[in-house]
């Protein structure tokens, strides 16, 4: 079956026309309206009595039919042309149906009736006597009424009901909306269009290998896992991986998310539920995917709800039965994603429903390599691009940050009209990703010009001077985004850090406002992201990876999240906590502030070179300070940057955020960023 989503709007998955209701209820509406303008046409004009006598004298009537109250006049074709204006035209209906010519009301009294009667038997014309049908009148108006009740009420349940599997009719809300690719078509993705995934591959590979020659298993007794939990950061790739199995699986693949089975009405998720595992299995085997399933998954009895029915606790109770319950459940295999699974119920997570949990991680060097390799083939790129420079500039982006980096290059390209994209423009598009655009327009005072270059200067001489503090790459102090200046840093890739690594990085966060007080002598808002940092770092210190002497080898860190509401410690142990959060920090400011004191002049040269260059490079900061005395050969893997940020024009509290991502340095010297 080929992807509804790109088939023409109005056709099947068989390639037929669908039927379109609309239509139908456009000519029954013809229909009626054709009936009541003949209807209103057929009785023509209301003529006197008196004018009806004068008619019967002159020998104009042909016809006359009467109901009891009224008459309708029916004239001879003669009398008829000789009436008739010379300007008026019959109508189309008249044209069709000829009905009456005249009606009148017939006076009430026998008197009348029997003169009616006499005139009839005295002239030469057809008289007939019909009674009024009222009954059938009525009839047909409680039918047009009700007709119009029942088309109203469909089309409001359609609309709330959002259309089930299929025809998408009222009696199919709580049908499955899930889409159906058969034999991998439908997509555009495969296993090699992922790079950068090779674990989480590897174990998907085996699953629809399975289902391609599922007897190279059977044979030794093994059995396919029945369902692979994909959990990872946004933006890694696991919506990218799902879609990979259903173009490589030659089996049915079910795609849908957990919002899908959320509705407003009592028991439509789990029906949904039910439909989605009933068509499954009908073609079994096959594969269900179910993107955010943690929109149904949560750890049930966390949100009580007043006694009343919880129809998400429903719905995943039905999802728990169909995966392992009583009944059996061959042949389907079940494929979710979640960047929170520390959220989803245990009964969800246990063996026999998801029998792997595959964590799809951050990339690493090589994987980022493998991953531009991929985004950059749609795109017309110079010979002089290095992919293996962008890899290293790009530590801590996800694959999608990558697609996002290659796109954002192919546009500045554009932007500046070249033919092919060049090494420049990924540079600018690092920083645009990770600071936003420059904002050369916005006014600075020089006063405050200055507390931003002291600021960033002293971020730069305290990482410099510290030994496990990060290699300093740019400082700039162009307003960019929402900051007025920023210093970008490029950290080698450790999977743990010693106390000594966070206490260095603490002594740098702070190295700006350290400044501020050695040259002013005042401080500032400015370093509000540098303290908020840092206080988070205190504090994890302290009371999560146990590295401080007081507190000792313990951690109240809750990862399930049970102690949402209540401390795992007393009042005094809260009471030490912030006494040696304190210590830390206040330890750090003071060794910040004697490195400055003893290189006050390299401070005030680096300063002076960001107010004249505005933007200085490693090479710069090198030729100011010297050689860094702690350095350390190139590392082969590299990690994600710190930005720190400095004081906002309008004396607020709001700055840029630390940045998880290496802001890459520019191909000159104290060059510029172009916008």
């Amino acid at each position: 079956m080929e992807d509804k989503q790109n088939q023409p709007p109005g056709n099947k998955g068989d390639g037929k026309p669908s039927m379109n209701f609309y239509w139908i209820y456009a000519i029954i509406g013809v229909l009626l309206l054709g009936m009541l303008m003949m209807n209103s046409s057929q009785d023509g004009r209301e003529i006197q009595w008196s004018e009806f006598k004068s008619y019967i004298e002159g020998g104009k009537i042909k016809r006359l039919v009467f109901d009891g109250q009224r008459a309708s006049v029916y004239l001879k074709d003669s009398a008829r042309e000789s009436m008739r204006d010379d300007s008026e035209e019959p109508g189309l209906l008249k044209s069709v149906y000829q009905g009456a010519d005249y009606w009148l009301n017939v006076p009430a009294g026998d008197a009348y009736l029997q003169d009616l009667k006499t005139l009839s038997e005295s002239n030469d014309f057809d008289y007939v006597y019909e009674p009024v049908n009222e009954w059938g009148q009525q009839m047909f108006t409680y039918v047009i009424f009700f007709a119009l009740m029942i088309g109203v009420w469909v089309l409001i349940m359609r609309r709330l009901g959002g259309g089930g599997a299929g025809s998408g009719q009222i009696f199919n809300i709580g049908k499955s909306k899930a889409q159906l690719f058969e034999k991998g078509k439908g997509t555009d993705a495969n296993f090699e269009d992922v790079a950068g995934l090779d674990g989480a591959k590897e174990e998907l590979e085996e699953i629809v290998e399975f289902l391609k020659a599922p007897e190279k298993y059977t044979n030794l007794g093994a059995k396919i896992p029945k369902g692979a939990l994909l959990v990872g950061p946004p933006g890694t790739g696991k919506t990218l991986l799902a879609k990979a199995v259903a173009g490589e699986a030659q089996v049915p693949f079910f795609s849908l998310s957990g919002s899908d089975f959320v509705e407003m009405f009592v028991g439509v998720g789990a029906s949904r539920v039910r439909d989605l595992f009933k068509q499954a299995k009908e073609k079994a085997p096959a594969i269900i995917f179910i993107d955010e399933i943690d929109a149904i998954g949560r750890a049930r009895g966390k949100n009580a709800s007043m006694g009343s029915n919880d129809e998400r606790e429903n719905t995943l109770n039905q999802l728990l039965t169909e995966m392992d319950g009583f009944g059996t459940n061959s042949g389907v295999i079940i494929l979710a994603a979640t960047n929170r699974a520390d959220i989803l119920d245990k009964a969800l997570m246990r063996a026999g429903r998801f029998d792997r949990q595959i964590y799809v991680d951050m990339p690493d060097l090589t994987e980022r390599r493998a991953i531009f390799e991929v985004h950059l083939r749609p795109i017309k790129v110079d010979e002089s691009i290095d992919v293996e420079f962008l890899s290293r500039q790009t530590p801590g982006f996800s694959g999608a940050d990558i697609a996002n980096v290659c796109n954002e290059a192919a546009l500045f390209a554009a932007r500046k009209g070249r033919e092919k994209v060049v090494h420049q423009d990924f540079l600018d598009a690092v920083d645009r990703i990770i600071g936003g655009l420059e904002k050369r327009t916005k006014i600075i005072s020089e006063e405050e010009k200055r507390t931003i270059a002291f600021h960033e200067a002293g971020h730069a001489v305290v990482s410099w001077l510290v030994e496990f503090a990060s290699p300093l790459v740019k400082v700039s102090i162009v307003p960019r985004g929402q900051s007025l200046g920023a210093a970008w840093y490029l950290p080698e890739e450790r999977q743990i850090t010693t106390t000594e690594q966070m206490l260095d990085e603490m002594c740098a966060a702070l190295g700006g406002r350290a400044a501020e007080d050695l040259v002013f002598e005042k401080i500032s808002t400015g370093a509000l992201s540098d303290l908020e940092k840092v206080t988070k770092q205190a504090y994890a210190m302290v009371s999560v990876y146990g590295l401080n002497d007081r507190i000792g080898n313990r951690s109240y860190y809750d990862s399930q999240g049970d102690q949402m509401f209540t401390k795992p410690y007393s009042e005094e142990t809260s009471r030490i906590i912030d006494e040696e959060v304190g210590k830390l920090i206040e330890g750090a400011y003071l060794r910040a502030k004697e490195i400055l004191q003893k290189n006050s002049d390299k401070l005030s040269a680096l300063a002076d070179s960001l107010l004249k260059n505005e933007v200085i490079f490693r090479e710069d900061v090198e030729r100011i300070l010297g050689e860094r005395p702690f350095k350390k050969p190139e590392q082969p893997i590299v990690q994600a940057p710190k930005a720190n940020d400095v004081v906002p024009t309008n004396k607020t509290e709001e700055v840029i955020p630390s940045s998880d991502k290496t802001e890459s340095p520019a191909a000159e010297e104290n060059e510029t960023p172009s916008e």
